[in-house]
């Protein structure tokens, strides 16, 4: 039987699937076959033909397990779904079962098998199946992935054990991500002593960093929906400063930032066509990384023509400079399949940050205590 580990988290955006990504790769190390589930996918997209959550997806493509796709992402809530739960269509032992039976023929080909939750304690509570209930139903240590700080940490981890409390799951392992460098390990000492009188081992992951958390031209490109043009070998070109430019061209050039991605509405010929020719003089470069160019009024023919020839990547997009700008501030940087560069990072800080002896031992500890999975009927 497969040993198991239950990646839950505080809330979103804590990076709980970078540290999935992380520790299927420190565990390649010592197992030789390791697998993911991601039992209950709020989030989906089409892979392969079938219908699956983000995260399964991007963990096949990864680590090349795209024969498991199916069972990787068992129960996906698309559209409509939370309705046909309360209306009796779908139930929780259906559910269940459905779960169960994926986890039962993964854990038969994997000596490890990452189980990644969906978000904060109570999602999935729609089917009857929140996470610290998922956690009891599937088995294995529990590993909670908070953000950065103190005082928040343990907030917000005390807000969801409430429920591993009332589910009688215990939480083994509380993963800090996104760590302020020079805190790091005050922080760590601080929450160590938070949690000392508890079963939780404090453990610090990745440090927060502007590479990790800031997209990519391409993941831009995908959040507009619209194509990346100009030169395609910039689409992985990580984005650390959104710019409107709306002020004098010379304003806008003497105030730009490192690998800045600037927004020019459609009718600023003259800034278009300075921030072209800059691009291809290398000091610029370093600070232009491409431009996001909306508005419905069409390009003049030469400026386009000059924005093209110069390669610069840009985005056209004919919507207002106000909804593009929205879009992108509020835009929260998942990784993705094609962020080759952001994976490699990872995995190789991952080995340096990450203490997967630790893990290790708690998967020692608990073998032989957890039972197989249950029957879901």
């Amino acid at each position: 039987m497969a040993k198991k580990l239950f990646i839950a988290a505080t809330g979103q955006n804590c990076g709980k699937t970078t540290i999935s990504l992380s520790l299927i790769h420190l565990a390649r190390q010592h197992f030789k076959r390791v697998g993911y589930i991601k039992p209950l996918g709020p989030k989906c997209q089409e892979f392969n033909g079938v219908v699956v959550d983000k995260d399964a997806a991007l963990m096949a493509s990864v680590f090349g397990l795209e024969d498991q796709i199916g069972l990787m992402s068992p129960l996906v809530l698309g559209k409509g779904s939370t309705k046909k739960f309360l209306d009796g269509e779908l139930c929780r032992e259906w559910a269940a079962e459905t779960i169960v039976t994926a986890c039962r023929t993964l854990e038969e080909n994997c000596d490890l098998l990452i189980v990644e939750g969906a978000g904060h304690g109570g999602v999935g509570s729609v089917i009857g199946l929140n996470n610290a209930e998922m956690a009891k139903l599937i088995g294995g240590p529990v590993i909670m992935v908070a953000g950065g700080g103190i005082g928040n940490v343990i907030d917000s981890v005390q807000l969801n054990l409430a429920l591993y409390e009332k589910a009688a799951v215990d939480v083994r392992m509380l993963i800090v991500n996104k760590l302020v460098p020079e805190k790091r390990e005050s922080s760590l000492a601080y929450l160590t002593k938070a949690f000392s009188g508890s079963t939780i081992q404090v453990s610090g992951a990745f440090d927060y960093s502007p590479v990790l958390a800031d997209p990519t031209l391409h993941s831009i490109s995908k959040l507009l929906q619209h194509p990346l043009q100009g030169d395609p070998s910039q689409g992985q070109r990580i984005i650390h400063n959104i710019q409107l430019g709306a002020a004098s061209s010379q304003k806008v050039i003497d105030g730009l930032r490192n690998s800045s991605l600037l927004i020019t509405t459609s009718s600023r010929d003259e800034l278009l066509v300075t921030l072209s020719s800059l691009y291809n003089i290398p000091a610029y470069r370093e600070k232009i990384a491409g431009i996001v160019i909306p508005g419905h009024a069409p390009l003049s023919a030469i400026t386009e023509k000059i924005v093209k020839d110069s390669r610069i990547p840009f985005i056209r997009i004919e919507q207002t400079t106000a909804e593009v700008f929205t879009a992108l501030n509020s835009h929260v940087s998942k990784i993705s399949a094609e962020d080759n560069e952001k994976i490699s990072l990872i995995q190789r800080e991952a080995e340096q940050v990450i203490d997967f002896a630790s893990i290790m031992k708690l998967l020692k500890a608990e073998s032989g205590a957890t039972a197989s999975l249950p029957c879901a009927a």
